[in-house]
């Protein structure tokens, strides 16, 4: 039976390593990379090139802070379809993927069918993405917003791993 990309890999406390490492810093050389987590720099080159032909590292990319773009208002949306139908979803989902103000989109086991985690400037423009975009999405029959007063913790898988 092949491989797929959603196929675990085993990874040892190197890799870990690496993979903290370079969460906190994407930039870093692999010469400091190897320093870092103790080993020389060709088997760190070689485990990084494992890391991300097994898609565990799927890209480099600066973080932006979106408080400092004025993007500091957030809000969850839950949505309801009328239709949950495999088609239906494939709708929805393609249209989601077109609105840079969805910063994420989850599909749910509750009493609505996707959570939405919508970033705007404020709390007018995000009546407006709500209005022209998100009510407008395939197959929306109601949605319901929770405005984010703070975010307490916001740091992905960087301290799981």
């Amino acid at each position: 039976m092949g491989s797929s990309q959603n196929d675990q890999i085993e990874l040892d406390r190197f890799d870990h390593a690496i993979l903290r490492a370079l969460s906190a810093d994407g930039r870093m050389s692999i010469t400091e990379l190897a320093s870092r987590i103790g080993l020389s720099k060709s088997p760190t080159q070689a485990r990084l090139r494992r890391l991300e032909q097994a898609r565990v590292i799927t890209g480099y990319r600066a973080e932006v802070d979106p408080i400092r773009l004025g993007r500091d208002h957030v809000s969850f949306v839950q949505v309801r379809l009328t239709d949950t139908r495999e088609a239906a979803l494939a709708s929805f989902n393609a249209a989601v993927l077109r609105v840079p103000e969805i910063e994420e989109a989850h599909m749910i086991a509750a009493n609505f069918d996707y959570l939405l985690k919508v970033r705007t400037h404020d709390m007018g423009d995000y009546r407006r993405v709500l209005a022209e975009q998100i009510s407008t999405l395939p197959h929306v029959s109601h949605t319901s917003t929770h405005v984010a007063m703070q975010a307490v913790k916001d740091s992905g898988l960087a301290e799981m791993i």
